[in-house]
């Protein structure tokens, strides 16, 4: 399995081919009635999108002039590629309901740079840091879109009582809750709720339960001080409360798909 594939199509069966990873995308000229997230939009020219599951994106119909360029990435080299912020996660909530993110020429150009560098890299696999250089490449273009949606939306919520309990959900974690509590009904009582409730809650703003997101806050907290040479594997069992460093082991191989020590390297 490929960690990025590149297309200049798109299409509901294609879409629903490349499960596992997150759908990037961006048009580059004319227009096209699609469905994202179960949403009805009308895509043009210099809007773009991100899907968590690609598979939910459809394609309605199109103009015979409809061009699209899209980036489709793993779940888990996303997050080795996601910068040091957790405006990721609080986007990717807010995406799930406004995928589309109209842009100006100017940030539509740069996007698009952005994807051809990762084509270009991603077709250099006889590069000796082949892996290194195309993380930094999707990184590249993660960043492009975390400044492209903050300037549209900023830290913006939907003010319904249902968000707000999902808004609380989310400043736990932006405190580092998830290090010594990764259990649901700990927030579930925080936030005097069933931890039915609030699972179930998250997922209809965010297209994941809560236990997906505390595990995914969890993760790329672990991967990035995985990625500083001072931290210790035994500093991250006692910072996480793991019983033990195969326990931690375990826990990141099942999350980001690789042990700890593969990823120093």
């Amino acid at each position: 399995m490929k960690n990025v594939v590149v297309s200049h199509t798109f299409s509901t069966s294609e879409q629903a081919q490349m499960q596992g990873y997150l759908t990037h995308a961006l048009c580059l000229n004319g227009e096209a009635d699609v469905r994202l997230n179960h949403q009805e939009f009308k895509l043009k020219k210099g809007d773009s999108f991100i899907l968590r599951k690609s598979e939910l994106g459809e394609l309605l119909s199109a103009f015979d002039d409809f061009e699209i360029i899209n980036i489709f990435v793993t779940t888990e080299f996303t997050e080795l590629a996601t910068p040091l912020s957790n405006y990721g996660m609080r986007g990717g909530m807010l995406l799930f309901q406004q995928p589309i993110m109209p842009l100006t020429d100017e940030q539509a150009e740069q996007l698009h740079q952005s994807m051809l560098y990762i084509e270009q890299c991603a077709a250099k696999n006889s590069h000796l840091f082949y892996r290194d250089m195309l993380l930094n490449a999707v990184q590249r273009m993660i960043i492009d879109f975390f400044d492209f949606h903050a300037a549209l939306y900023g830290n913006e919520i939907v003010t319904t009582p249902a968000a707000i309990l999902m808004e609380g959900f989310l400043q736990m974690l932006e405190q580092g809750e998830f290090r010594s509590h990764r259990e649901l009904s700990y927030y579930a009582d925080r936030l005097h709720v069933t931890s039915k409730y609030l699972s179930e809650t998250v997922k209809k703003y965010s297209g994941y339960p809560a236990n997906h997101w505390i595990n995914r806050y969890a993760a790329l907290d672990i991967s990035r001080l995985l990625r500083n040479p001072a931290v210790t594997i035994q500093d991250l069992v006692d910072m996480f409360g793991f019983s033990s460093i195969s326990h931690l082991n375990r826990y990141v191989k099942n999350q980001l798909g690789v042990n700890p020590n593969d990823m120093r390297q």
